[in-house]
């Protein structure tokens, strides 16, 4: 393939638009914004259906999912899944017996302190899972509220 591709992480949520707002404030990214003008116009004209729609915080807007964005363009969708994680402690096996996710986040810290930042996510719901090493490298494994894993490193 020639041309590079664009793509968009797309995460499984029993509550989308709260789990959308919990990762956007922990990237430091944007909820994107509901288009209510056409929303409504897609109910009207009979392209959706009003059970497809909900109002939250005020604001109509889909049901099944939201989106936040990264000024560049990257985009990470959050969208109701028919049921939880089998991970997930709320719904699948207990902490022990917990299957990682295929696929998972690995947030760069940079210059910031990483313990100081695993407090600040467990602070809003996140839960620390393990310490990693791997040589010089190391890591901290997390749960957001959800239950999906991601790494501080």
């Amino acid at each position: 393939m020639d041309t590079p591709m664009r793509f968009q992480v797309t995460v499984d949520a029993e509550r989308p638009h709260e789990l959308a707002e919990w990762w956007a404030e922990t990237l430091g990214w944007e909820v994107e914004p509901s288009n209510e003008e056409f929303i409504r116009k897609m109910v009207d004209e009979g392209f959706a259906t009003e059970d497809q729609t909900m109002t939250y915080k005020g604001v109509l807007v889909w049901k099944g999912g939201a989106a936040i964005n990264r000024p560049d363009g990257q985009r990470m969708l959050f969208q109701e899944g028919p049921e939880g994680r089998p991970g997930d402690p709320t719904t699948g096996p207990s902490m022990p017996e917990r299957r990682h996710n295929r696929m998972h986040l690995d947030l760069r810290l940079g210059d910031a302190d990483r313990d100081e930042v695993v407090a600040t996510l467990i602070a809003r719901g996140a839960t620390k899972l393990w310490d990693g090493r791997q040589g010089p490298h190391t890591w901290v494994t997390m749960a957001d509220p959800e239950g999906n894993e991601f790494c501080v490193a």
